[in-house]
């Protein structure tokens, strides 16, 4: 101890003096500082700024001495109180699952020690699978955090449980384990389940083999499962309750269906309704009563006579062993109604009352007695020829009566008439409607060739579609009358056996076509109007209602240019046939025969100017004959009668002339000049020749008196 003390005070002492040296230096350091700044003229401030000297430690120095001046422990020693300390605490890390020790309990939370420095709380809500827990059971936590802002143990026994379970569940699923769970609650859908700590999901259709409507019952049971799926990514979990009864119920099925046999009186309980039947259940087995085998009447609907939960004994009407499927039979219990109900009595032609059960497109079945009926074809209801649906006779639970029409016991088929419950019209048919007679109908059909009327009830009648105008082209019946007109007809032809009557109507008026044979003959022109065009032609409107034909290349007109509906236009008609009642005419036709018409017109006046032209050159040809030695005498005379108005007509010239003459007289002058100028002679000759007056001219052509 003496020996560790001086050392400890050699070494205090040599970093003091260490320390004390360093000060010094910096403090003169500063002192030089601050004079320097005095020194300068400026006010002087002292900084003394601090100076960090390390602290350098001894190599030699011994860590393990007690600086207090206790003993030191030896290695052996700390070794042992080293393990001794490691042993009294547990060593953890977060989101580790660890066992503890409830210490204590309350209302609220449990207090659970796990080996740390401080104990955990967790809510007693997290111990539901634990109803018996109590202080000192030891239980599994998961620390979720070693230390809170408030220095807390936070622990988990839930997510313990979670933690461990879904390694539980996911072994459950491989190995198709049966795993119990409490049904914690319902939800949308079905029904919350707790297995392992887990929240599984049972949807409402696993939990039963049959539909279940009130998911309430199961709350707060526990049951048994099959985990069926799992969603590693969001930790779902759905676990089936109805996989575990079908497996008991395949074994039940087999033995089930070993022991069926066709024929064989069961019984069985009903478990489903639909429009078509009703499912049975057999003990394990369904079964498919069909509503055809439930009552030898006709029934609607199931609901009429069975009811779910119903417990009623059924025969066994066929099986398959392989598709598992049972088909039963009600009605086969009781005698079929055509033995035990039907009278044997009854024969063809006898008149019975029954009630309407079932309409359909054909007719109507009719029942006479509890599941004996029979049809009633739509042709039986009415004696009117043109078919119409049974709705507009009668209705489904209408009482009627009716005659028996055929019967088969053996085959079980009746078929019953209405409409032989009133005479037949048409036996005296030829007495009230003879040949030629007239009557009123009611149009109550169309069709491609003619229009069905109705004469009275039973009694209808074909008016042909040439038998509706005599002029008119009718295309289709409908373009004539509508369905409900009332028309005034001629009877033409009675068929008692075929039951037809053939009708006229264009036969109330006298055949237009006498008069017209002697209107549009061939060659004839009329003015008429396109109504309609087709491809091959069009139909035109002719005087006093009559429709023509004219085909296509006759339809062009004057510019070359196709006709059009509702032209105006002048035909030409070049074909007329009384039998057939056609009309073919042409508009192309009179085209070409005006144009002919002109050229021939312009021809006949060309033939007039030139007969003109031969009559003028016969006259001249003739005047030409007449000139003979006897006219030469004529012509001499002729000649002197020009010749003296010619010198007539000079002399009168000459005279008007001459009054004029005294104003010329500048030639006269140039003469004297000339005459006075002796060197030009050829000069003056010429001048005096140009001079001439025209009165000298004159002169010299006057004529002498005789």
């Amino acid at each position: 101890m003496t020996e560790n003390s001086e050392l400890e005070n050699e070494t205090n002492q040599n970093e003091t003096s260490e320390v004390t040296s360093e000060h010094v230096t910096a403090d003169a350091n500063e002192t030089s500082n601050t004079q320097e700044v005095s020194d300068e003229g400026e006010v002087a401030v002292e900084v003394k700024p601090k100076v960090y000297v390390p602290r350098i430690p001894d190599p030699n120095f011994d860590w393990d001495l007690n600086r207090k001046g206790g003993d030191s422990y030896k290695p052996e020693e700390r070794v042992e109180l080293e393990n001794k300390y490691a042993n009294t605490l547990t060593s953890i890390a977060e989101f580790d699952v660890v066992p503890g020790t409830v210490v204590l309990m309350n209302d609220r939370d449990v207090v659970v020690n796990i080996g740390f420095k401080s104990d955990g709380l967790v809510p007693l809500s997290e111990f539901r699978d634990l109803p018996h827990l109590k202080i000192g059971d030891k239980v599994d936590v998961f620390i979720e955090s070693q230390e809170d802002k408030n220095g807390q143990l936070i622990l988990s026994h839930k997510k313990a449980i979670a933690f461990k379970s879904w390694d539980r569940v996911n072994e459950a699923l491989e190995t198709q384990e049966i795993v119990h769970g409490y049904v914690k609650c319902r939800t949308k859908g079905g029904l919350i389940v707790d297995v392992f700590g887990l929240e599984a999901f049972l949807p409402g259709s696993q939990i039963d083999v049959k539909p279940i409507r009130d998911f309430d019952v199961f709350v707060g049971k526990t049951m048994e499962f099959k985990v069926v799926k799992i969603n590693q990514e969001f930790k779902n979990v759905v676990v089936s309750h109805k996989i575990l009864i079908e497996a008991e119920l395949e074994v039940q099925k087999g033995e089930i269906m070993s022991k069926l046999e066709k024929g064989q009186v069961i019984e069985g309980t009903v478990k489903n309704l639909t429009h078509y039947g009703a499912f049975l259940d057999l003990g394990g087995v369904d079964g498919l009563l069909h509503i055809t085998d439930m009552s030898w009447g006709r029934i609607a609907h199931p609901e009429e006579i069975l009811h779910i939960d119903q417990k009623i004994n059924v025969v066994i009407l066929e099986f398959d062993d392989e598709k598992k499927r049972i088909a039963l039979g009600l009605k086969q219990l009781t005698p079929h109604p055509w033995d035990a109900a039907l009278d044997a009595n009854l024969k063809v032609g006898d008149k019975v009352k029954g009630r309407i059960t079932v309409l359909a497109d054909y007719g109507a079945f009719m029942e006479i007695a509890p599941g004996v009926e029979g049809l009633v074809h739509v042709s039986e209801m009415s004696w009117s020829q043109h078919l119409r649906s049974p709705q507009e006779f009668i209705k489904v639970g209408d009482e009627v009566e009716a005659v028996i029409l055929t019967l088969n016991k053996e085959e079980r088929k009746m078929s019953f008439g209405i409409k032989q419950l009133q005479p037949d019209p048409w036996i005296n048919i030829a007495e009230r409607y003879p040949v030629g007679s007239k009557h009123k109908a009611t149009v109550r059909n169309f069709s491609n060739f003619g229009i069905f009327v109705e004469l009275e009830e039973g009694i209808d009648g074909l008016i042909h579609i040439s038998d509706l105008s005599w002029s008119k082209r009718v295309r289709h019946p409908a373009e004539f009358a509508k369905i409900g007109d009332v028309l005034e007809v001629l009877v033409l032809e009675v068929d008692p056996a075929t039951r037809r009557l053939a009708l006229g109507l264009k036969q109330l008026e006298e055949n237009p076509w006498d008069v017209f044979e002697t209107i549009f003959t061939e060659g004839s022109v009329h003015k008429g109007t396109v109504v309609k065009l087709i491809d091959k032609g069009g139909f035109i409107s002719l005087p006093y209602g009559v429709e023509a034909y004219a085909p296509i290349k006759h339809l062009i007109k004057e510019n070359r240019m196709p006709a059009k509906v509702d032209d105006v236009l002048e035909f030409k008609v070049i074909e007329f046939n009384k039998d057939n009642k056609r009309i073919v005419v042409s508009h192309a036709r009179y085209i070409e025969d005006k144009a002919l018409a002109a050229k021939e017109k312009e021809g006949e006046k060309d033939k007039e100017a030139e007969k003109e032209n031969t009559k003028v050159v016969e006259k001249l040809n003739s005047s030409a004959e007449k000139s003979t030695l006897g006219d030469l005498e004529a012509l001499s005379n002729l000649k002197s009668e020009m010749e003296t108005s010619e010198l007539e007509s000079a002399h009168k010239k000459a005279k008007e002339m001459t009054d004029e003459a005294p104003k010329v007289k500048k030639p006269r002058a140039k003469a004297k000049k000339a005459d006075e100028n002796p060197a030009e002679p050829e000069a003056n000759n010429s001048s005096e020749n140009e001079s001439k007056t025209d009165e000298q001219k004159v002169d010299e052509d006057k004529p002498t008196d005789a």
